[in-house]
């Protein structure tokens, strides 16, 4: 294992001719040279085919929890895969991981929040979510109840559906997206946004967009709501104090569900075990995922509560759906290893007391950098935003110009880091130490002033 078999020259002709990459301009990656080969990872660093050492302050995709080279995880799958390989939870089965990882999830979230259905995926755990949910009004005689509402920016996988319920204009485009039954609302991006606004009045108003879409489309036609608890992929949003409060309130008074896409935020990337326990969102069903596994092997959740549980169990009959994979047992069997350790190591403390406040501390020292408008950030999630006009907030234009600049500096300094427009997005694993913050701010300064330079040239 780690030894090449092919040549890095080899596996990039084999990758150009036979592999086609997600979220990639495929004919511009060979233009450009073609890919990067990363071949191990150990801590926070991963290593390419050419021996560089590499930061990876974003996790992978959020979800590299524990960092790579996490012996016990392996060595639990090895264990599991020996005892049974897999065996699918349909035909009125489980297997022992399966269950002990239900129960382990229900004493981690909210109270009520209790019943699971295991996916591989976002995308699969939000796809579930819909067509739950829809049945759930069917169930309660209410037929039209059936569009969803998100969000502009908002992200929720890339199914057909999935891109419907998230807001990602460019992600629409491809499919002649969104599908009927699916509508957003403004996100509550104050700093875009919010003009001279108080950040507590801008969030009650941010949040009664929702309302007013409700009313539009009619009480009797809507069926939920889903959320980020803070927004992710499209450029680490966090809502002011007042957003989710009036968004309970709203979702109560005219019965519509609340969904919390917890796929980013869930396992201690705040400095809470989830999102809704920081921003005290009170969701009827949660979307679970990436830090789950520690991203070691593919899992998803959906985790019901109480008013969907009982409905789904006592008028539901047979749940026509599920995949091959829902609750595969190696993926449990290394779930429960990744709670295990982030219990016993006290991870999601470590985030919440010391490392997250110090990544924020070391970051809001941009603040004063001609290219930063604003830093924000909770836990160990923070966006970094580059702006032309720190007075008029003016974003660059062409907008992502400046993040890619950024983005690319960072790289070939041996930082990784997501620029989403002209954010950089922040998301180490979170077993970082200080002394590793101390070596991403190092290179980001290093970064903003090269980009600096190459923007005003």
């Amino acid at each position: 294992m780690g030894q090449l078999t092919l040549s890095v020259d080899e596996l990039r002709a084999l990758d150009k001719r036979h592999h086609f990459h997600p979220f990639t301009d495929n004919k511009a990656l060979w233009e450009e040279g073609g890919t990067r080969v990363i071949t191990r990872g150990e801590g926070v660093y991963i290593y390419d085919a050419e021996g560089n050492r590499i930061l990876d302050a974003f996790a992978g995709l959020w979800c590299v929890a524990l960092g790579y080279g996490r012996k016990e995880l392996a060595e639990v799958a090895y264990q599991q895969m020996l005892e049974l390989p897999f065996y699918n939870t349909f035909f009125k089965c489980t297997t022992p991981r399966v269950t002990e990882l239900a129960g382990a999830i229900a004493e981690l979230t909210p109270p009520g929040l209790d019943r699971i259905f295991f996916a591989t995926s976002g995308s699969e755990a939000n796809e579930t979510i819909v067509k739950a949910v829809r049945h759930f009004w069917n169930l309660h005689g209410k037929p039209n109840k059936k569009t969803f509402i998100g969000r502009t920016y908002g992200y929720h996988g890339s199914t057909m559906v999935t891109t419907s319920l998230g807001g990602m204009a460019e992600m629409h485009e491809h499919g002649d997206l969104p599908l009927p039954g699916f509508a957003h609302i403004s996100s509550p991006y104050w700093y875009r946004f919010g003009g001279d606004m108080d950040p507590k009045d801008y969030g009650v108003v941010a949040a009664r967009e929702l309302e007013k879409k409700i009313q539009e489309l009619g009480p009797d036609n809507v069926a939920a709501f889903i959320g980020e608890p803070l927004m992710g992929a499209g450029g680490v949003m966090l809502p002011p104090e007042t957003y989710w409060p009036e968004i309970n309130r709203i979702c109560k008074q005219y019965d519509v569900l609340l969904i919390a896409d917890e796929v980013v935020c869930g396992f201690g990337r705040t400095g809470e075990w989830f999102g809704t326990q920081l921003y005290g969102i009170e969701p009827d069903v949660m979307t679970l995922g990436k830090q789950i596994t520690s991203a070691y092997l593919p899992l998803s959740a959906v985790v019901m509560g109480p008013r969907m549980r009982e409905t789904m169990h006592e008028k539901g009959g047979e749940f026509r759906h599920g995949f091959t994979y829902s609750g595969h047992p190696v993926s449990c069997a290394v779930a429960l290893e990744t709670i295990r350790i982030l219990k016993d190591e006290k991870i999601v403390e470590r985030v919440k007391t010391d490392t997250g406040p110090y990544l924020q501390k070391r970051l809001r020292e941009f603040a004063d950098h001609p290219l930063v408008g604003e830093v924000r950030g909770v836990g160990l999630v923070a966006a970094v935003e580059l702006v032309a006009d720190k007075k008029t907030r003016q974003p660059f234009r062409p907008e992502g110009n400046a993040g890619i600049t950024l983005r690319d500096h960072c790289l070939k300094n041996g930082l990784i880091l997501r620029a989403t427009r002209d954010s950089m997005l922040f998301s180490p694993p979170l077993t970082i130490t200080r002394d590793e913050i101390d070596e991403v701010i190092a290179i980001t300064k290093k970064g903003l002033d090269l980009a600096a330079k190459d923007l005003k040239s």
